[in-house]
């Protein structure tokens, strides 16, 4: 029997009562301060994914980081607040103890379940013409961030600069990513990769600053089966910053699979200091 994929360990929650889950933070993602942004946002939307008065799938979850968690224990709690025909309202949080054993919120979110329909569908953003992922090397393990090393990245373009002297002219990156080691893809881990890329202040202004998400909202257009269907196959993943402005800039993301089928997009407002 082979152990846990470290993804699967990292979002593993335990019901007390439904709607109600304890977890653990996870060393192999923690990031600078915290656990990665993007495992978080996974384990809240695990969260309603275990619940068992869920309705459909995944269309949208909303995370606001409002503290850092710390390494050890958490509460995450998921409440059902309306259900209509096809979807679904969700809220969530999650706890943890402060240093006087009082439970203080961390982290906020929303989410939207539904049920999907057979209509007419199109794509206006296709699939990029960028190299196949075996064409290009995988970003080294490392960086200063144990959470990397869950991941598989291989860019296109748009990577860190390679000097931090202020020369950076754009905030585009393009990368084909998927976990490590592959793993099957659901909705949980596509909501973390949805929050792979560094900061796109980093790349605009070649400036390394502090900079961490303070909101971030995915969007996800695919199905189950479509999930089923990408397997453990990369994602092309392409971000871009929109405005950087007092102190606060916006990322926006989309996701494709390898055959062109657009997965998810996201959204975020990231603050960032001098």
């Amino acid at each position: 029997m082979t152990d846990p994929h470290p993804f699967d360990q990292a979002i593993q929650l335990h019901a007390e009562i439904p709607g109600q889950y304890q977890g653990q933070t996870h060393a192999g993602y923690w990031n600078m301060v915290g656990p990665f942004g993007g495992i978080t946002a996974a384990t809240l939307l695990q969260a309603v994914m275990q619940h068992p008065a869920r309705l459909g799938d995944p269309l949208s979850l909303t995370v606001n980081y409002a503290g850092a968690l710390v390494a050890g224990p958490f509460t995450v709690q998921a409440t059902p607040v309306r259900t209509n025909r096809s979807t679904q309202h969700w809220t969530l949080s999650i706890l943890q103890a402060d240093a006087e054993g009082a439970q203080v919120v961390t982290t906020t979110a929303t989410a939207v379940t539904a049920v999907r329909r057979e209509t007419w569908s199109a794509g206006d953003v296709p699939l990029p013409d960028v190299p196949q992922p075996a064409d290009l090397p995988a970003i080294p393990p490392g960086f200063g961030s144990e959470w990397i090393s869950r991941y598989e990245m291989r860019p296109v373009t748009g990577t860190l600069p390679r000097a931090w002297d202020g020369s950076g002219d754009h905030s585009l990156t393009q990368l084909w990513m998927r976990d490590a080691p592959p793993r099957p893809l659901d909705f949980c881990a596509l909501a973390a990769l949805a929050d792979v890329f560094f900061p796109r202040v980093w790349l605009r202004r070649a400036h390394r600053v502090p900079a961490g998400t303070v909101s971030i909202t995915v969007y996800f257009h695919a199905s189950a089966e479509q999930l089923q269907q990408t397997g453990m196959g990369y994602l092309l993943g392409q971000a871009r910053g929109q405005e950087f402005r007092n102190g606060f800039f916006d990322q926006t993301v989309q996701l494709w699979n390898e055959a062109g089928t657009m997965l998810a997009t996201s959204h975020q407002i990231v603050y960032y200091k001098e």
